[in-house]
């Protein structure tokens, strides 16, 4: 198979794609971990009608991660797609834009930094596209997480493989001392070795990410690598956020995969460095990417098809319309909201229609996040890790030095001998004073690093957005996935329900893979099938036969409902 020839880079191997050829039985693996499942796409169905791929028209709505790897996907089979994006540029909330500095110096901005993990197997995929080894990505040596008061942890040089990962970080973290391990529920550990997804995630249906740990008994010193990291990079407070996702990201990037939790970030800006080559290529796919379009409403068309209104973003109300024989709606939770609720009839008739549209409906936005990027008039220690999660120092929950990862940031900082710097606070109040939000973030960057107390801010650029999905309480299957009662119709994107354990940017990509399946083998054409971390216990039924044991001889005083109940 294409792909399989050694690379220069030590840690990974050059592929192509880590989807399997179609009709062919294959060895292939998208990483490291010899147990990453693939799931096949559907059967092709046998139309009625049977059309030449060309002949089908797809509207994909949304040029982010969800919308771009649609149309990757349905171009790569031959089926006409345009792309319609409401901002000037790919990416969605994974895009950067140039800034100007005040001496007229150019630079970049983003919504902020995004790591790209080795278990990303879906992403990745669509990245491979363009640049088969992965060398615009730069690994990070560490992901270190300090907490106010003292201590410290870091997931470099364990081992990768669980649960080998698990034991060697518990050991020599400071965060899991011997008094707070004595206290652990030992039988609702080990349920977190024994997860099978979605089933676990509809077990934990209405319990919040911070009573999960309660029940675990967690060690209130090891609380912030759970909550303050985990569930708050989903930008919401841990007593709102699902406490099935955050099981479910414990097994994905740690207890389920043997990829590690370390990272890659992109050399440069993320425009230049990711979308820009990957709209090239869509390009040379025949794919009709259009800027500066935002789908206003979606109604029954002609030839059975749909009709996509659309217009210029802030332009005219009236704006065009484009046939389409299927629709891909890859937007925020904002977009769909807006979409669905203007499009009467959207989703089908009947009780499943009217039952989707109120799916649709309580798809809820999480509280908004800052992001705070300074130029400095000189730099930060030159120890100071590229990232650096942080917990109790107030609003702040990360802090990045661009220079250390990002071309256009070092060069800058040879140039003016100063750092860039960029500041992060998850869910923070509705309708916050951003002027005392941004002295909180000033007066914890001082107190993370002192060396910055002295600096003066040459340039500053702030961002406060409430655009991402808040994964909440409610149950799992309430919430709206790909597939919808309306077979020209399906949805994608992180806001999406997905029922394998991917989160973030890697849903996103892999609910876009998965879009374009459900079309294309529906019109009698291959689909390209998905990659996960195991769906299942990693250590089989050792895990089960371990809480059995516990059980008999510690029996409980009620059955549980799950096993974190």
């Amino acid at each position: 198979m294409a792909g399989r020839r050694r690379a220069h880079r030590r840690r990974e191997r050059p592929r192509v794609t880590p989807l399997l050829p179609v009709g062919r039985r294959s060895t292939f693996r998208p990483g490291r971990d010899p147990r990453a499942e693939f799931h096949p796409p559907p059967a092709p169905a046998r139309p009625d009608r049977p059309a030449p791929p060309g002949d089908r028209h797809v509207v994909v709505a949304g040029a982010g991660i969800a919308g771009l790897t649609a149309a990757l996907a349905l171009a790569e089979r031959g089926v006409r797609v345009t792309v319609l994006e409401a901002s000037g540029r790919l990416g969605g909330r994974v895009a950067s834009w140039p800034v100007t500095l005040p001496d007229g110096s150019p630079s970049h901005m983003s919504r902020g930094f995004h790591a790209f993990f080795r278990q990303y197997y879906n992403l990745r995929a669509v990245l491979r596209r363009t640049d088969p080894t992965l060398e615009r990505l730069r690994p990070l040596a560490d992901y270190p997480l300090v907490r106010a008061g003292g201590g410290a942890d870091s997931f470099a040089g364990i081992p990768r493989t669980p649960p080998w990962n698990l034991a060697a970080f518990v050991a020599r973290s400071p965060s899991f001392d011997r008094r707070g391990l004595a206290g652990v529920d030992v039988e609702a550990a080990l349920g977190l070795l024994d997860v099978r997804f979605p089933d676990t995630v509809r077990a934990l249906d209405g319990v919040s990410a911070a009573e999960v740990l309660d029940r675990l008994r967690f060690p209130e010193t090891a609380r912030h690598l759970a909550l303050e990291v985990f569930a708050r990079s989903f930008f919401a407070d841990p007593r709102e956020f699902s406490g099935g996702e955050l099981v479910a990201m414990f097994h994905t990037y740690f207890v389920g995969s043997a990829e590690g939790l370390l990272f890659d970030v992109p050399r440069d800006d993320y425009d230049r460095t990711l979308w820009e080559p990957l709209g090239r290529h869509l390009h040379g796919l025949g794919v009709d990417v259009r800027v500066g379009r935002s789908v206003t409403t979606v109604l029954d068309g002609r030839d059975r098809g749909l009709a996509v209104h659309h217009r210029h973003t802030g332009g005219d109300p009236h704006g065009e319309v484009l046939d389409a024989d299927a629709v891909v709606l890859a937007l925020d939770p904002v977009g769909l909201c807006e979409v669905a609720a203007s499009s009467p009839g959207l989703g089908g008739p009947g009780d499943a229609g009217r039952a989707w549209r109120t799916a649709v409906a309580g798809v809820r936005s999480a509280p908004p996040f800052a992001v705070w990027r300074l130029w400095l008039d000189g730099p930060v220690d030159a120890d100071r890790p590229p990232f650096l999660g942080t917990s109790g120092y107030g609003p702040l929950d990360n802090v990045s030095v661009l220079e250390r990862f990002e071309d256009h940031a070092a060069a800058w900082s040879r140039a003016h001998g100063g750092s860039v710097v960029e500041l992060h606070a998850y869910a923070v109040d509705q309708d916050p004073d951003e002027e005392a939000l941004r002295a909180r973030l000033l007066e914890a960057l001082h107190e993370v690093y002192p060396e910055t107390v002295g600096l003066r801010t040459v340039h500053e650029e702030w961002l406060l957005r409430a655009d991402c999905v808040l994964v909440g309480l409610e149950p799992h299957d309430s919430r709206p996935g790909v597939v919808t009662p309306d077979p020209r119709l399906v949805l994608a994107g992180d806001t999406i329900r997905s029922d394998l354990p991917v989160a973030l940017m890697e849903r996103a990509a892999t609910t876009g893979w998965t879009a374009a399946d459900r079309l294309l083998t529906g019109w009698g054409l291959p689909g390209h099938g998905v990659w996960s971390v195991p769906t299942g216990p990693r250590l089989g039924r050792l895990p089960a036969l371990a809480r059995r044991g516990l059980r008999a001889t510690h029996p409980r005083p009620r059955p549980r409902r799950n096993f974190l109940a």
